[in-house]
């Protein structure tokens, strides 16, 4: 499944990625730090949505009580108690 998420209290604006099942892949950011974004996006393709959450939630930057990789934990947590509620 295809999902999008509008993160909150971040640069970037948007996350797309792709989930079966619980393992994510094709993580792209619009907007953010460009380049740390798309490493960490490769870094993680292919990961679970548990192995994703143990090492980048909570995650914040600077001031912000979040972050890129923190709001990546919450969209795909959300992406796959969707997909399991559809099924």
């Amino acid at each position: 499944m295809e999902y999008t998420y509008y993160p909150k209290n971040i640069c970037a604006k948007e996350i797309t990625f792709h989930i079966e099942g619980n393992v994510v892949t094709n993580i792209q950011f619009v907007g953010g730090c460009n380049g740390n974004l798309k490493a960490i996006a490769k870094l993680v393709d292919g990961w679970t949505v548990e192995d994703i959450t143990a090492k980048l939630a909570g995650n914040t930057c600077g001031y912000k009580s979040t972050s890129c990789a923190d709001q990546l934990t919450i969209a795909v947590q959300e992406a796959y108690h969707t997909e399991n509620k559809a099924s």
